[in-house]
């Protein structure tokens, strides 16, 4: 290679080295000798369909989500690493004291109908569940005592000091840490459009403020709070003090019509309603009970923060598994499984009083063998913690973290296709992009993600693996955006950062290299 030549290519040139380390079988057909190609193609550089880098994140983060699509709907299941059920629909435009959206999110189709099966373990260690799509894990939660999840918690706060600088204030919530609170999410009352007051003007040191968790503490940094609390029931989601009305976008046009009706006769006076996914099917009746569920527990909030001397504890999420069953359990999913007696007489107890005609759909656990065994979980949890994820055909993923973002190459490996480079790095990027979705959701990975795909000369090929790509995240319930390829061949995308992930639940900093993943030599 001469040394203006880019370096990419060479992805295809580490193909079936048959001293490579362990790995899938060979290619069914013959390596024979490594060929490398007459010459390294160039990247292209002749099409930027897009902004070369993302547009920085927004500071306001919104409440949690629904399972379905692009409304705030809030406290989903924690997660092993925890993307967080995703919006539905916005009913009535962004909520007051809201930042407007930067980007454009697109209308997610109503998903592709797939074998959804939830899994549910319990023992003394803590409660983990797992979803499967056509027996591949795709989601993990996991609850520990000592490490429970606060999102979705409800805090009357005590404002420790305010940054005008910052444009967001420290609110002590009781926790080890105070939580960060930004002006976008103060909730100042005001017709849409108007602008958020200096947050100096607003919040005082000393005052108190009813507050809710929407991302967990990570690292050094606080949890984020938001004073545009929202409560999740079964069915609904109930916006306090607002005036909003969405219903999921993962529902057919007649079903959200149905529920659109049903939602703007039952809205109560000053609260803003979302209508959930799970609500698919249900009659008046149970929505109206959910509904009642809710504005009872919104006022035991008030009282209690009435109450309360700050900071306070004024409303807790219900455990894991409760909280997966009410964002998560609809008739996307064939059937959960619990391991656990007590458990599963908790969850059908939940489900004949909110969604009778799913009920047949729980089943008890009476295999030989643990259930996480019988499918193969503890395999997937494992391999997801590797460094590199090998692809079916012999190409393979390597994903490196860094305090920012996840940075996820794409390789050829051991694959060597059959026609043209073209066409063989063309296939192994398809098959990648499926891996790199369903990595996305099983290690829960959010913030800034940038994915390195193999080079294609091709712009239709460009073209069709970005929109491949968005149709397999079309299945992740948390918020993605995704941008098209830059001039340099690389894919950005972010994803909602809400908990930690997968490897940080089931892992530890080393404590000699303290995270660089090197041991240093002694230059002294």
């Amino acid at each position: 290679m001469t040394e203006g030549e880019p370096r990419k290519r060479e992805k295809a040139s580490e193909i079936a080295d048959p001293q490579s380390p362990a790995g899938p079988p060979e290619p069914s057909e013959p390596s024979g000798p490594k060929k490398s190609p007459a010459r390294r193609r160039r990247r292209s550089r002749s099409r930027s369909s897009g902004s070369s880098s993302a547009p920085r994140a927004q500071q306001a983060v919104p409440a949690k989500r629904d399972d379905s699509g692009a409304d705030p709907a809030p406290q989903g299941p924690e997660r092993s690493g925890n993307g967080e059920p995703e919006p539905s629909e916005g009913g009535g435009g962004p909520r007051r004291g809201r930042r407007p959206q930067r980007g454009r999110r697109q209308q997610r189709p109503r998903p592709v109908a797939i074998d959804r099966v939830m899994l549910v373990h319990a023992d003394s260690g803590g409660t983990q569940i797992a979803v499967l799509e056509e027996g591949e894990a795709v989601e993990f939660y996991v609850a520990r005592e000592e490490d429970r999840s606060i999102a979705g918690n409800v805090y009357l706060g005590r404002v420790q000091n305010v940054l005008p600088g910052m444009e967001a204030s420290f609110v002590d919530i009781g926790e080890s840490r105070n939580g960060v609170l930004y002006a976008g999410e103060v909730g100042i009352a005001g017709d849409e459009g108007d602008e958020i007051p200096r947050i100096e003007t607003v919040l005082k040191p000393g005052q108190s403020i009813l507050v809710q968790v929407t991302k967990d503490p990570m690292r050094a940094k606080g949890a984020r709070l938001t004073a545009l609390v929202s409560l999740a029931g079964r069915h609904l989601v109930l916006v306090p003090e607002a005036e909003s009305l969405g219903v999921s976008r993962r529902l057919s046009d007649g079903e959200r019509q149905r529920l659109r009706d049903i939602a703007q006769e039952i809205r109560p006076q000053g609260h803003g309603l979302i209508v959930r996914t799970a609500a698919e099917g249900a009659g008046r009746a149970d929505i109206e009970r959910d509904l009642e569920r809710l504005i009872e527990l919104w006022g035991e909030i008030k009282a209690k923060a009435a109450k309360a001397k700050a900071p306070a504890l004024v409303h807790e999420e219900p455990e894991l598994e409760l909280r997966v069953i009410r964002d998560l359990f609809n008739r996307e999913i064939a059937k959960c499984i619990v391991d656990n007696e007590a458990i599963e007489s908790t969850l059908r107890d939940y489900i004949r009083q909110t969604t009778p005609d799913l009920d047949h759909r729980l089943e008890l656990y009476e295999g030989d063998l643990p259930i996480f065994e019988e499918f193969r979980i503890l395999e997937q949890i494992k391999k997801s913690l590797d460094r590199r994820v090998w692809l079916p055909s012999g190409g393979h993923l390597v994903f490196d973290r860094t305090e920012a973002m996840t940075v996820i190459d794409v390789n050829t490996g051991k694959y060597v296709g059959k026609s043209n480079l073209e066409e063989t790095v063309f296939r192994n990027n398809k098959e990648a992009l499926v891996e790199v979705a369903r990595q996305l959701r099983l290690r829960d990975i959010g913030g800034i993600i940038v994915i390195d795909f193999i080079d294609m000369e091709d712009s239709s090929n460009r073209d069709e693996i970005i929109k491949l790509f968005r149709r397999e995240l079309d299945r992740d319930r948390t918020r993605t955006q995704v941008f098209d390829i830059t001039p340099l061949g690389l894919v950005q995308m972010t994803r909602k950062n809400v908990s930690a992930g997968i490897v940080e639940t089931f892992s530890d900093p080393c404590p000699t290299c303290e995270g660089l993943g090197i041991l240093a030599h002694d230059i002294d």
